[in-house]
Order: C-alpha cells, then sequence, then structure tokens
C-alpha cells in the first residue's frame, strides 16, 4: 500500500512538472519547423486579443471599419481585459493566461475521468496530455481553444452532477448553470455547437431512467442559455455592431463540396488530421474503438467514453463542414482523444489482459517520444517574431513618418507584443482604400512580398518605400517581415 501510493505521488509530481515547462519561455516562437503549420502563430493571438488591446491603446476597444473579432466571441477578449488592467498589454500575460487555462483543463480532465474510474486511469490521461507536443505547441498560444476546453470540461462535470442530483430544484439549479457555461463556450467560439451532443449525452446519462426529469433539465439549460445569448445579441450586437457580427461569420466560410464523394472526401480528411495531434496515438485509438466493440463492450457503457466520442465526432464533423482543417483545431480534439484511449485501454486491461497490456505499452512509447520533443522545445527557443516586431516598433519611433500607426496582416500581434497601434490590411467591414482614407496610417508591414490586391489598394492614396526588413519564422512564404513607409499621394483616390 505504501509502495503504491509512493508511486501514485511520483506520478503526480512528474505530472505537474511537465505541465509546469508549459510556463518556460512563453515569449517563444511557436516552435519553428515544426510539422504543424498553422496561420494562428501569425495573427490569431492578436486577432482575438484585438478588443482588449485597442481599448488600452486607443482608449476603445472597438475599431469602426476594422476586423473586430470581440464582437462575435467576446468572452476571451473580455478576460484579456480584466488581466491587462493588472499587466498592460503583453504577449507574456495573454499567453500565462492561456497555459493557466490549461493547466486547469488537466485538473479538470483528472476530476471527469475519476469520476468512473480508477486513479491510474485519470492520471494515465492526464498524462498523456502533460506529455503531448502538440498540445505544448498549441496551448502556450494565446488562442481560442483552450478556453473552449475548459468550458466544455465544466459542462461535462455540471452534466453528471445535475443528472445525479436528488432533487428537482437542485438538478434544475445546476442545468442553469449548465445553459450559462453553454452561452459562454458559444460566445467563446461559436464551435461550440458541435460539442452539445456530447454535454446532452452526459445529462441524460444519470436520467435515463426518467426520460421526464431529463427533458426538464435539458429545457432549462436550453431556455437559459438561449435567453443569455438572445439578450447579448438583440441588446448589444444588433442595435449597435451587426455589420461586424456578419462579417465575422462572412469571412469565415469556405467552398464546400457538391457531391457524396466529395463531402466523404472532406470527413476522411479531417478525421485524418488527428494525425497531427500523435500519429501512434491517432491510430491507437482508432484501433481501440474496434477492439473495445469486440472484447470490452462495457466501456461503452461509461458515460465519459460515449461523451469523448460524441465530442470528438461532433468537432470533427465542424472541421469537415467548414473545410479548412486548421491544426489549432484539433487542440480540442485532442483532449477527447486521449479521454477515450485512456478508458478504452483500462478496459481491455480488465477483459482481454494481453491486449491491454499491448496498449498500454504503446501508449508509453508515443508518450516518451512526445515528452522528448517538448523537452527539446523547450531547451532550444527562438524569438524571431518578438525580435521582429520589436524591431518593426524600434524603426517607426526611430524615423518618425506621419501617424504612428501600422497596417499589416501580423498587425494586431504586433500590437500585442509592443503596443503599437495597427490596422488589419485584408479583413475588415471597410474595403481598404476607405480605411485608409479614414486612419491615414504612417505605415505597412507586410510578409515577404506585397500582395497583388493589397498593393493596388494601398496606391490609391499612397506611394511605398521599403523602409527596414526583420527575419522571422520558418514558412518559406513567410519568413520575412518588411516595413514599407506610406508617402500620400498629393491626389489620392478612393475606389
Amino acid at each position: 500500500m505504501k509502495t503504491s501510493r509512493a508511486l501514485s505521488y511520483l506520478w503526480i509530481a512528474s505530472i505537474v512538472v511537465l505541465t509546469a515547462l508549459h510556463f518556460v519561455h512563453l515569449r517563444a516562437d511557436f516552435p519553428n519547423y515544426s510539422r504543424w503549420m498553422d496561420w494562428s502563430k501569425y495573427t490569431d493571438e492578436g486577432w482575438y486579443a484585438n478588443a482588449a488591446i485597442e481599448y488600452f491603446v486607443r482608449g476603445s476597444w472597438y475599431v469602426p471599419g476594422d476586423f473586430n473579432t470581440g464582437v462575435a466571441v467576446p468572452v476571451w477578449p473580455f478576460l484579456e481585459w480584466i488581466l491587462f488592467h493588472l499587466t498592460g498589454v503583453s504577449l507574456l500575460a495573454a499567453r500565462s493566461l492561456g497555459v493557466s487555462l490549461f493547466f486547469c483543463n488537466l485538473l479538470l480532465s483528472y476530476k471527469l475521468v475519476r469520476r468512473d474510474e480508477q486513479m491510474w486511469v485519470a492520471l494515465l490521461a492526464s498524462s498523456l496530455i502533460a506529455t503531448n507536443s502538440f498540445l505544448f505547441c498549441f496551448s502556450r498560444l494565446a488562442i481560442l481553444e483552450p478556453l473552449l476546453t475548459c468550458l466544455t470540461l465544466v459542462s461535462l462535470l455540471l452534466a453528471r452532477t445535475a443528472g445525479a442530483h436528488k432533487s428537482n430544484r437542485g438538478r434544475y439549479a445546476l442545468a442553469a448553470l449548465m445553459g450559462g457555461v453553454f452561452c459562454l463556450m458559444v460566445l467563446t467560439k461559436t464551435t461550440a455547437i458541435f460539442l452539445l451532443p456530447a454535454i446532452l449525452y452526459s445529462l441524460w446519462y444519470p436520467l435515463r431512467r426518467n426520460l421526464k426529469e431529463f427533458v426538464g433539465a435539458a429545457a432549462v439549460m436550453g431556455l437559459v442559455s438561449g435567453a443569455l445569448w438572445s439578450g447579448y445579441y438583440f441588446l448589444l450586437v444588433r442595435p449597435r455592431y451587426l455589420i461586424d457580427y456578419r462579417y465575422f461569420f462572412f469571412i469565415n466560410v469556405y467552398q464546400k463540396p457538391h457531391t457524396l464523394l466529395g463531402w466523404l472526401t472532406v470527413f476522411y480528411y479531417a478525421m485524418r488530421g488527428s494525425l497531427w495531434v500523435d500519429r501512434t496515438l491517432a491510430l491507437t485509438c482508432v484501433a481501440l474503438l474496434i477492439t473495445t466493440l469486440l472484447f470490452a463492450r462495457s466501456v461503452w457503457r461509461n458515460p465519459v467514453f460515449v461523451s469523448s466520442v460524441l465530442a470528438l465526432g461532433g468537432y470533427l464533423t465542424f472541421i469537415a463542414y467548414i473545410n479548412n482543417m486548421q491544426p489549432r483545431y484539433y487542440a480540442v480534439v485532442a483532449f477527447f482523444l486521449f479521454f477515450t484511449i485512456a478508458l478504452a485501454s483500462a478496459a481491455l486491461l480488465r477483459t482481454q489482459y494481453l491486449l491491454g497490456i499491448a496498449a498500454l505499452v504503446i501508449i508509453v512509447l508515443a508518450m516518451t517520444k512526445n515528452t522528448w520533443e517538448m523537452v527539446g522545445f523547450v531547451l532550444y527557443p527562438e524569438y524571431t517574431f518578438v525580435n521582429a516586431a520589436k524591431g518593426v516598433t524600434e524603426y517607426m519611433d526611430k524615423h518618425p513618418n506621419g501617424n504612428r500607426l501600422l497596417v499589416s496582416i501580423s498587425g494586431n500581434d504586433i500590437s500585442l507584443i509592443t503596443g503599437v497601434p495597427s490596422l488589419c490590411d485584408d479583413f475588415g467591414t471597410q474595403d481598404l482604400p476607405d480605411k485608409l482614407a479614414r486612419y491615414k496610417p504612417g505605415w505597412y508591414a507586410a510578409w515577404n512580398e506585397l500582395d497583388a490586391g493589397i498593393l493596388e489598394d494601398l496606391q490609391t492614396r499612397y506611394t511605398l518605400e521599403q523602409a527596414a526588413s526583420f527575419k522571422a519564422f520558418d514558412d518559406d512564404d513567410r519568413d520575412t517581415l518588411v516595413l514599407y513607409k506610406l508617402h500620400p499621394l498629393p491626389h489620392a483616390t478612393s475606389r
């Protein structure tokens, strides 16, 4: 007994140490030359912090005509707004908030799996999360996925508690709280809708013998969530910011297939994207799902297992539906993938011991490989983007050129790093020539080469003079940030 307890403490300590590594070198680049190419490392941290950044840099969270993401997804920038009151606008602060949420997600994951399983199974799930190099990279970006994961795990725990509650009053109170949390999920990232089946299943399972109580609790959840969202939309968005709200969804529409074969191909690639999390573990998960149907069907009566499978299916459906397989989306998928693996392995160990042992061996080897890669990222950090952003800002300050306002696709990220005011060149409810006329910027920064369409828009009001360039990141198409002075034309035109 003492040996078992000591090993458990040692296991927990190792998870804590590995999690603590996520806080090291937080201002460093997303690892260069990694196998994940995601545009979020250039743009998303700034885009989704935009409202909080602008409040402190310009005095207002809303910039008319620019890319105001906070209108549609306000929860994350609101948290950053609170944080920036204490720290000032800071990349380190924003990323620290994201990693803190990752730590919360680890604790919530342990609690969720432990609810129906032995301690070692919950620790195994936690270990898969803490050692995963994919999650290490994306949890250290100040993006929306860690917060969405956190709220989803809270919803699943509340659903289990509500379903098991003995009194109707307590159950409905918890269901109302679930409605509030689900509204926050949708206002964090609208893709939360695809996680609803997993949440409802967690609520249904304890009440499966009393359908009336389930319907009542689900109705309370739906009414509260709908009322809160409607209040936000009809009282704030529709009267003032409807154009920004609609624009946010307009730009997130991608080309979709028109045939059954096309949709099947898209779903295949959405599922294939799970290999980004870890090729070995993703394939192991598929094998375990099949194997449990043959030899360990009891695990399919575990509500956390089924909820995890539903969450996997729901989120992969979202990725397929938008037909845009970005690695960062799988930062949500990874958690439910790991729950499924841990629970299925434990079930196999009880029914088909050798198969269970084989699964655990594969899992341990994969975790070892991931840990080695993660430690490598920690030991060899690079700061190319931070240095480039500082270089841009320092050059602007040493060589004044009209309005100290930068236009760039990565402008909000640069603002998050240095506090320089910026506009987005590619997105916004106003066309770029009209935005230029309104705000009269003095600077423009592009990655590598000038886009022909952007250049045409800029030349309606300015001539461009290349001022400086700064190496950053690893992509052949985006590895040099080029800064231009904007010189107003004597007779600028709009179109």
